[in-house]
């Protein structure tokens, strides 16, 4: 993809295409503040730098029939969203939908050099399914806070060696196409936003509970991050005065309380000291134990396993009940891997939230689990990079 939208009208009808799919230009025209003129101008350019192609006779509204246009179909974005243990990797057209989708187990520890050989192997193999030839553009998620300008990782505090890497300019020399990269959370919202359950709120909370906990911020639309990249990184507020040390340096966080690796942890020792036996048959039988087990010993009864998720509910509802209080948003959404805990975790969290925070705040305030669950990120990352591409030169 070499051509760029000329100007702003020209974005604007790229995006109402991708959001909105084929469109005839009358259609268009109700929704741009553009004389017919204009607005045939602008699509008959469009039509030049090949980003979009005619599509058929619209509908009849009277008179001559429109042809529809839509965004060019062999246009082809790679979303790619790093956890702390796995990572997505997918191929979408122009309107985002999901033509090829791998996961697989990884370590983000283990460096981005090593990170991005498995990212660069698992799209040569959605390559190699015949879905694209290439890539137009690519948006990465990464588990740790962004300096967005530059695309680069900042102190991220549970991915060693990546602090400085230059993620967006390593991956662009690699897959010959421009790059944004951005927090995973941030994308997670983004997906949701685009697909999920976020469809029609300008402003809401997106958070994330993983091995990390993460808040994405939407205002007015748009992704708020900050004045460097670390807005939203609500699993370091602290949870309990003088708590368990955290991995950032500080005690009590949120994180170092209620996450992926804290509820793995807390479940282990409530095995080994014989307070639950469905957690311990688990551990006998598998010699670890994370969250997924935690949620099949909640759901065959298991009281200790119901009360760590409650416990953890309750905690991460408070620090959300005060983000609702300072920020009022429309929509709470959350969602990552503990959110397989379900809806005992969800009850929990509105608990505390309905109870913290401010009736005027929270009168119509829904606390959803995210629609999209592990695509959310992916679909994230191509909206990242679409909206990049689909804004003028």
């Amino acid at each position: 993809m070499t051509a760029r939208p000329a100007n702003a009208h020209q974005a604007r009808l790229l995006r109402l295409l991708r959001d909105g799919g084929p469109n005839s230009r009358a259609q268009l025209g109700d929704q741009v503040d553009l004389s017919r003129s204009k607005l045939a101008v602008e699509v008959d350019r469009l039509l030049e730098t090949e980003l979009v192609v005619a599509d058929g006779l619209a509908a009849s509204r009277g008179g001559r029939r429109s042809h529809n246009i839509r965004l060019n179909p062999h246009l082809r974005f790679l979303g790619v969203d790093i956890g702390a243990t796995s990572v997505d990797v997918a191929v979408t057209n122009a309107e985002l939908e999901i033509l090829g989708h791998i996961n697989q187990p990884m370590d983000v520890r283990e460096g981005p050099v090593a990170v991005f050989e498995q990212v660069l192997s698992m799209a040569a193999k959605l390559k190699a399914t015949g879905i694209a030839e290439g890539f137009d553009g690519a948006g990465i998620g990464v588990p740790g806070p962004v300096r967005f300008p530059e695309g680069i990782p900042v102190a991220p505090p549970i991915m060693p060696g990546w602090d400085g890497f230059p993620v967006r300019e390593a991956l662009s020399q690699e897959l010959g196409c421009p790059v944004m990269v951005d927090n995973d959370v941030n994308l997670m919202a983004l997906g949701e936003q685009h697909a999920g359950v976020a469809r029609t709120v300008a402003d809401f909370l997106c958070v994330k509970i993983g091995t990390g906990i993460g808040c994405g911020i939407v205002v007015g639309g748009d992704v708020y991050r900050g004045t460097t990249g670390s807005a939203g990184d609500i699993g370091h507020i602290q949870a309990v005065p003088d708590g368990r040390p955290c991995a950032c340096g500080n005690r009590g966080c949120l994180e170092a309380h209620f996450s992926g690796a804290a509820l793995a942890r807390d479940a282990t020792e409530a095995a080994e000291q014989q307070r639950s036996p469905e957690l311990a048959v688990r551990l006998e039988a598998n010699g670890t134990l994370s969250a997924v087990d935690v949620a099949a010993a909640a759901a065959a009864g298991d009281a200790t396993a119901l009360d760590l998720i409650r416990e953890g509910g309750n905690r991460t509802g408070q620090v959300i009940a005060g983000l609702v209080s300072f920020f009022n948003p429309g929509l709470v959404v959350i969602g990552g891997g503990v959110t397989g805990l379900g809806h005992t975790l969800l009850a929990a969290i509105r608990t505390q939230v309905y109870r913290g925070s401010l009736p005027l705040a929270t009168g119509n305030l829904p606390i959803v689990l995210g629609e999209l669950g592990p695509t959310a990120g992916v679909i994230g990352a191509a909206r990242l990079i679409s909206d990049h591409l689909f804004s003028p030169a």
